[in-house]
């Protein structure tokens, strides 16, 4: 028996001595007190204000005991190797705290945990730069800290991270180049900087990460095209340049790379031919909006590993009638493709979901929608056949108004004008989604690459209560990850008033990991730019206040209108988890500038009235044997009736008023209503009878302004919309008057605010803002808008300003469209002295530069508050441009700063503006900048080119003389001036040089280029 017991003792002995030992041991290893130490101090950095480090040894619990934050092992992580000292001391090896809400900086004490291998500090408002004290950790192999505030440059000595794999900065605000030093980190396999603020060329150096398998570059500002060199990298899998700023082509090798999983390259221009991908395991390919055109290869629809296929907003051709199957997700909107699809395997079989809309295919009257194809506008009878398989719209009458709750139910509103129903839209949509109701659809597109969850969200809904007196319209909101159109039919044709509703219900200031989230997205309207990058947060400051945008008489000349909001690759995809971007909406109201009640359609051809058909044939002989009467009265009455035909056809595409409008809304023109003179005739103010304030340009019927000339001012402008150009409302053509119709700008030019000391004082931010506006609204008329336009007359007395103080660009009775050829030497030369280029005033020459120069001048005015046009007091300096030179050279740039700002300005803006204003001024058309080039330096996107600085340059010279005898006599000739060029050639010829305001006034001139 005792034999038992001893054994039974011996076995418990050696079981309890055995735990003490490594009960022992394993209290015996600690972390090394100098990191523990450390670890204090860094939380300190990071904003962690309650940190317990008594309660067990962090390498033990594997983890920081923060208090009042809710972790787990997959957001607050440390890893330790307890390997030192005979297995007795540990040394932290990986740092994990990733989506707590840390609101400090970038810890330097992070370099007293000299055995760090791994860095996380995603998701989180951490603010500062990369700390130079990292440098001295030797065995990083890791550092990821995107999605968090960091900014300026990314420094060079990265470089000596020589272990480093993954280096993942996307989602900050890192601005400057990428340093070629970059290209020694030879080691690296992942490289995430998109959604930053990136400029200028990849460096060359890059070639050497030949061990990269993924690439992300998106939502960026870089120039220049993509890089061959990427074909290079053969282990590369991910590849993404959404906006990246880089233009193509595509380089051959790049489309040959073999182990390509995901290649996402969108918004750029120059791939113009479909490249030849070899990569059979390629899972994603995106090739959007980049100028594709031709036919989609058939070795597309053969990829067996391809999910997701977007090649929208492309010039495509061809048919689809021989693809048998589509990748799961197929994305073909606005493309030429065309043929009988209704037919094709991949209609009729698939499973897929495919979005053919906005195409050119070919519908018989029989066919059938399918649930998971969008084929909304997508018959080449795109005018009559929005849904081709539900055959012509039918109409029982003609609305004048709609109201659309986007996201949620009915919600009904009081205003002045009584109760309004906003329409529910709370239905479900998918990835390629046509919704058809009884007067007004949507049609969605896209998917939410990278939302890992499976269940995208299209509609998103607060339990906040924004703020407005209608918070029930803004708690909900449809979303989209690529485009969302809203289209209202059975409308009566006219002029409508669009007015959408936005509040940013998702990226909301009250979580610190949403609030740098950044959704930015074009409209359109009618297919005209309406907003472009526009940013919700920017404009209600993250404060859940609603914002209304409003496009003023918008032409409805179908009994459609349609609303597009696009996402063009820019902001943010991961806040606050990825996949979160695109276009968002809140509510959407039209209503017609006429608004009366709705207007009966007349019977269709299914209830047929043999009487009214015999009645109206009847009329309509009647009519055509008296419109061949009144023809040849008129023929008898000569040209002017003559004429006033003409130019009511010219108006056909806008909105037409009547005399007995006007008259009344101006008091009959009366002098007390004048605004002022316009380039072509007096601006009256006016009230319409519906209450809306407008500006009305009186045109004389014996203006130099023929027929041609009003036409065309006409039709530029009335298809142009944009926050930062005067909007054309319509325009009126009777009793020998010609009239423009505008909108009315409560604190008018530009040139008065800065010279009346009775006008809102413009502070340093409001310059700025307006510096911006006018530079913003050139890139549209320069590069955004379908019909590219130089203005010819940039000027103080051109920019208009609402009473917000937002800038806007008005007459364009002077603008001309771009020519194919990037020179035209106009046949005439139209602008005011002291704001015209050099080369446009002596040898005709005008390109967009010509505009960049006048906007140099009027920045210049913007900062100066003095004229560029009138004397400077002093032969020293004979206008703003050569006295900012001479300032620079001796060091006192500022001195030229308005003195009513009293020093309350930011002296670095300051700079910046005067900068570009020079760089814009520089006698060398190619060595300005491109008006979008302007604004990215205006806002301190990218750096400004350095400024010729010699005020030397800008002297007089003999054939300036000629230009001011011209404008000084008026009527002296110009001939000779272009005999006498060579002779002058050897001085540069700038604005100082064409317009001394000691001698020339501020008008509007023009010459024959024949003498010029």
């Amino acid at each position: 028996m005792w034999i038992f017991f001893s054994t039974l003792f011996l076995f418990f002995f050696t079981i309890i001595t055995t735990f003490l030992a490594i009960l022992t041991a394993s209290t015996s290893q600690a972390l090394h007190p100098d990191e523990l130490n450390a670890l204090g101090e860094i939380a300190t950095t990071l904003g962690i204000k309650r940190l317990n480090l008594s309660d067990g040894d962090p390498c033990f619990s594997r983890t920081l005991n923060i208090g009042g934050v809710v972790s787990d092992e997959m957001n607050n992580t440390i890893a330790c190797d307890c390997s030192f000292n005979n297995n007795m001391t540990c040394h932290i090896t990986e740092l994990i705290l990733n989506s707590i809400s840390l609101s400090g900086k970038l810890p330097p004490e992070l370099a007293k945990l000299q055995y760090l291998h791994n860095i996380n500090l995603v998701r989180n408002y951490l603010s500062g730069t990369i700390p130079v004290e990292w440098a001295s950790m030797p065995y990083i192999t890791s550092i990821t800290l995107s999605a968090n505030n960091l900014s300026v440059f990314l420094p060079t000595w990265l470089q000596n991270f020589k272990n480093l794999k993954i280096l993942g900065i996307e989602g900050n605000q890192f601005s400057g180049t990428i340093p070629d030093e970059l290209g020694n980190l030879t080691n690296l396999t992942k490289l995430h900087l998109a959604s930053n603020k990136f400029i200028g060329r990849l460096p060359v150096t890059l070639a050497r990460l030949v061990n990269l398998e993924e690439f992300w570059i998106s939502d960026n500002n870089f120039n220049g095209t993509i890089p061959g060199y990427i074909g290079t990298w053969s282990r590369l899998q991910k590849l993404f340049l959404h906006a990246s700023g880089l233009k193509g082509p595509l380089p051959e090798a790049v489309a040959r790379l073999e182990n390509l999983v995901d290649l996402r390259i969108s918004d750029t221009t120059g791939i113009n031919f479909f490249p030849n991908i070899s990569s059979k395991v390629i899972a994603t390919l995106i090739l959007r909006n980049v100028g594709l055109s031709g036919s989609v290869p058939s070795y597309i629809w053969n990829m067996s590993k391809l999910n997701r296929l977007d090649l929208s907003f492309n010039k495509l051709t061809g048919e689809l009638q021989e693809v048998q199957k589509a990748p799961p997700h197929t994305y073909l909107t606005n493309n030429m493709l065309s043929g009988n699809v209704e037919s094709a395997s991949v209609y009729l079989h698939s499973k897929s979901v495919i979005d053919l809309s906005y195409n050119n295919f070919s519908w018989s009257s029989s066919c059938r929608d399918k649930s998971n194809i969008n084929t909304y506008r997508s018959s080449y009878l795109q005018n009559s056949l929005l849904l081709p398989c539900a055959g012509p719209t039918n109409c029982s009458k003609y609305q004048r108004s709609l109201h659309i709750n986007c996201g949620g139910g009915n919600v009904q509103i009081k205003n002045s004008s009584g109760k309004i129903t906003y329409q529910a839209d709370n239905s479900t949509t998918d990835a390629a989604t046509n919704h058809h109701l009884e007067n007004w659809g949507i049609s969605n597109t896209g998917d939410f690459t990278d939302d890992t969850s499976h269940d995208d969200t299209y509609i998103i809904s607060t339990n906040l209560t924004p703020s407005g007196d209608y918070p029930d319209l803004f708690k909900t909101a449809r979303r989209s990850p690529l485009s969302l159109v809203y289209y209202a039919f059975c409308l009566e044709n006219g002029a409508y008033n669009v007015k959408l509703h936005f509040t940013e219900i998702q990226f909301l200031d009250e979580e610190l990991n949403s609030r740098l989230g950044r959704r930015i997205f074009d409209v359109y309207v009618q297919g005209e730019l309406f907003l472009r990058d526009f940013n919700i947060k920017e404009e209600d400051n993250g404060t859940l206040k609603p914002v209304v945008k409003e496009a003023k008489a918008v032409n409805v000349t179908d009994h459609t209108l349609e609303i597009r909001l696009y996402w063009a690759g820019k902001g943010t995809v991961l806040f606050p988890k990825r996949g979160n971007y695109g276009p968002l909406i809140s509510a959407i109201s039209l209503c017609h500038s006429k608004n009366t009640s709705p207007m009966p359609m007349e019977k269709t051809k299914y209830n047929t009235n043999y009487p009214l058909i015999f009645g109206v044939t009847g009329a309509l002989v009647a009519i055509i044997l008296l419109a061949l009467g009144l023809y040849a009265q008129k023929r008898c009455r000569g040209d002017t009736n003559m004429r006033e035909r003409d130019l009511r056809a010219q108006c056909l595409q806008t909105v037409w008023f009547t005399w007995r409008q006007l008259q009344p809304a101006t008091n009959n023109f009366d002098q007390a209503n004048k605004l002022g003179e316009g380039g072509f005739g007096s601006v009256f103010k006016g009230e319409l009878t519906d209450g809306t304030i407008v500006a009305v340009k009186q045109l004389s019927s014996k203006s130099r302004q023929g027929n041609r000339e009003f036409g065309n001012e006409i039709g530029m402008i009335s298809g142009l919309n944009h926050p930062n150009l005067v909007k054309l409302y319509g325009c009126c053509v009777e009793k020998n008057q010609l009239l423009l119709v505008y909108e009315y700008m409560e604190n008018n030019s530009l040139a008065l605010v800065l010279s009346e000391k009775s006008s809102p004082k413009l502070d340093w931010a409001a310059r700025k803002k307006i510096s911006v506006g006018i530079a913003r609204g050139l890139e549209f008329l320069h590069e955004g808008s379908m019909i590219k336009m130089v203005h010819r007359d940039i000027k103080t007395t051109n920019v208009l300003l609402d009473a917000d103080l937002n800038a806007k660009i008005s007459d364009f009775g002077l603008a001309r469209l771009c020519e194919e050829e990037h020179t035209q030497i106009t046949t005439k030369i139209a602008g005011t002295m002291g704001y015209m280029a050099p080369e446009y005033v002596l040898w005709g020459q005008l390109t967009e530069k010509a505009d960049v120069y006048s906007f140099g001048v009027v920045a210049m005015e913007i900062v100066s508050g003095k004229s560029n046009t009138k004397p400077r007091g002093s032969a020293d300096h004979v206008s703003l441009i050569n006295w900012a030179l001479m300032l620079q050279q001796k060091g006192d740039i500022l001195e030229i700063v308005d003195p009513t700002l009293e020093g309350d300005f930011n002296s670095k803006e300051a700079v910046r503006m005067i900068n570009v204003a020079l760089v814009c001024t520089n006698s060398s058309p190619s060595l300005r900048p491109t008006m979008s080039e302007v604004v990215q330096m205006l806002e301190g996107v990218i750096e400004i080119a350095q400024v010729m600085s010699d005020p030397g340059l800008y002297g007089d010279d003999w054939s300036m003389s000629k230009l001011k005898d011209n404008d000084t006599h008026g009527s002296s000739s110009m001939s000779g001036v272009t005999d006498q060029t060579t002779m002058t050639m050897k001085f540069s010829v700038s604005g100082s040089d064409l317009y001394p305001e000691s001698v020339i006034s501020n008008s509007t001139v023009e010459f024959p280029s024949s003498s010029v």
